[in-house]
């Protein structure tokens, strides 16, 4: 019998600390009929004996409300309901288009957009998949031409009505250990295509799409019938609770740990009128990207591309916002680094309430303890020098934290991989810069130099040597990669190699996901330990791969190594603590 005595119920709660098992918090896209905001309730039980927590979220379009209600998701259910209207895929509505719910369509087109682009775990059923195609550049028919089977069944929701065909390299071929399986049906749209994003992953016998995922390695499923209303859709909301629990877990372990990606190229497309606090789609990096994959800090270098024997430097870069400098002649390697620096100190004055540069790992800290993202600065090929040794302590004092030696050509300070051993490896010049930059703290960069000038480093410097965005060349033989040997070396002399996103050092032939990298950081650490590995993603310097394609998708990484059993300690280490050891190192050993 139903107790009512509420202090009863309460000290049953207060009985034992804490008062509950912490559960993952999935939303659920609530349906909208004559002023109220409904749902079924069998969505929210699936849900609870899934052993999620269910909060429903209205149709609304408010971007406050939005954002607040997906900072506080684990996951998103895109429940069932009347069709999208055509417009929002640019189509006009067709004689056969049954009723339409405008007030869910924008709420929700939004809120998949959102949660997309933050890594959340997401479960589409029927319209919820059909949302997920229309925001994410799929398609959908608006009704199903000439079926063969009856899509839109009559008899009761648990009735089962028809099969469908599961392919075998999917998640839902895992939840179910079955090609076939037996569903209920209740739609006459569909979708027609799944966009790159998706992949089909069942159909039924005539054809019709009947689930879709991700073809990113992301936990993100679409269902065309309704698992709600069936006992064999239980593991359905399983899979979603377990992605979320996931999801969770590396939320809050991005809370407690310092994430720093080791390179980046973006400041190269600063002066085209980059906005780095929008989302800017023209670049890899910017601050809702850096929020959204819940990324903290970034090295972003002054990249100068190596001029061959007889051109001329400041033909070589855009030099549109130099004033007048190069129309003058005189846009020296030195000057063009020093612009760029320039302009990434107007971006974070211009930001400097979410934003800050910071030159030592103390400052990375305390930047995450006040809830500002970091910038850190590097040069990326010690041609920005310009043969002149002061200017290293000239770029000391701007800040810098690391200068990558050379790029894809020798230059005045050593042979790079893509050279033709013009000094034999370091150069006497070289062997200066190195040690003045171990005097005034500056971490040396062997990323693109060739194996004779690496050695030679190694030798020459007195403080730890790191490679900021350098695969393994077992894994995939190109010039720029590093031997075992050399990964051996590395660790043994105290120093770090990042790997990178670039498709072409990950593999020969085809195109790169996020696997590839996970295997070349994985070999990595075989051969040097785990204390000696990182990331550094060379975003918008053609880094970028399917599954980790932008700063947004950092997290994913992160859910991958999870998946991995990697430990906590470990992803931090991973994330950037090697690196800040090495750097903590170097910059003790500054004789100023």
């Amino acid at each position: 019998m139903e107790s009512f005595n509420l202090k009863s119920h309460l000290g049953k709660l207060y009985a034992a600390y804490p008062e509950a098992e912490q559960q993952p918090i999935i939303g659920i896209t609530c349906n909208f009929t004559e002023g109220d905001a409904s749902l079924r309730d069998k969505y929210y039980e699936q849900v609870i004996k899934a052993g999620g927590t269910p909060l429903l979220i209205p149709p609304v379009a408010d971007k406050n409300v939005l954002v607040n209600t997906l900072e506080h998701l684990d996951g998103l259910l895109l429940s069932g309901g009347a069709d999208i209207n055509p417009l929002w895929c640019g189509e006009d509505p067709s004689p056969r288009l049954r009723g339409i719910n405008a007030h869910r369509d924008k709420a929700e087109l939004m809120i998949t957009n959102l949660a997309y682009n933050r890594q959340i775990p997401i479960l589409g059923i029927c319209r919820g998949m059909q949302t997920l195609a229309v925001a994410l550049d799929g398609h959908v028919v608006q009704d199903i031409p000439t079926p063969t089977i009856k899509h839109s069944q009559d008899a009761d929701r648990q009735e089962l009505t028809h099969s469908i065909t599961i392919h075998k390299d999917s998640s839902l071929f895992d939840i179910y250990g079955t090609q076939q399986l037996f569903v209920n049906s209740f739609h006459h749209q569909a979708v027609s295509d799944t966009g790159r994003r998706f992949r089909v992953t069942a159909t039924s016998p005539d054809g019709v799409i009947e689930a879709m995922e991700s073809n990113e390695h992301k936990s993100i499923m679409g269902v065309q019938w309704h698992p709600e209303w069936l006992e064999s859709g239980l593991p359905i909301f399983k899979w979603l609770v377990q992605q979320a629990h996931n999801f969770h877990v590396a939320k809050q372990l991005h809370q407690r740990i310092v994430t720093l990606d080791t390179h980046c190229d973006t400041p190269m497309f600063f002066h085209k009128g980059i906005h780095f606090e929008q989302r800017d789609p023209r670049i890899l990096v910017d601050m809702h990207k850096m929020e959204e994959g819940r990324q903290d800090a970034v090295i972003m270098v002054a990249y100068l591309p190596q001029p061959k024997i007889g051109e001329q430097f400041s033909k070589m870069v855009d030099v549109s916002w130099s004033d007048g400098m190069a129309r003058n002649g005189d846009l020296t390697p030195f000057g063009y680094a020093n612009l760029i620096f320039d302009k990434i100190e107007d971006i974070v004055r211009n930001n400097s309430q979410y934003i800050s540069i910071a030159r030592t790992p103390t400052d990375l800290y305390g930047d995450k303890r006040k809830g500002r993202k970091s910038i850190m600065l590097g040069i990326e090929n010690g041609l920005a020098l310009n043969h002149d040794i002061s200017n290293v302590k000239h770029f000391a004092q701007r800040g810098i934290v690391y200068i990558t030696l050379c790029h894809n050509g020798d230059n005045d300070i050593c042979d790079s991989a893509r050279g033709c051993n013009t000094h034999n490896g370091v150069s006497q010049f070289g062997e200066k810069v190195i040690q003045e930059m171990n005097r005034l703290g500056i971490m040396v960069d062997l990323s693109h130099a060739g194996e004779k000038s690496f050695y030679d480093a190694l030798e020459i410097s007195s403080t730890p040597i790191v490679c900021s965005h350098s695969n393994c060349k077992a894994l995939c033989d190109v010039p720029r990669n590093l031997t075992d040997d050399q990964l051996r070396a590395l660790a043994a002399h105290g120093g770090v190699a990042h790997t990178t996103l670039y498709s072409g050092f990950l593999r020969k032939d085809g195109e790169a996901t996020i696997l590839d990298a996970i295997d070349h950081l994985e070999h990595a650490i075989s051969i040097m330990g785990i204390e000696h590995v990182g990331i550094g993603t060379d975003f918008d310097g053609d880094g970028g791969v399917v599954g980790m394609a932008d700063s947004s998708e950092m997290i994913n990484f992160t859910l991958h190594l999870l998946r991995r059993k990697y430990s906590e300690r470990d992803i931090e280490k991973i994330w950037g603590g090697n690196w800040l050891r090495v750097m903590t190192q170097v910059q003790r050993m500054k004789t100023l």
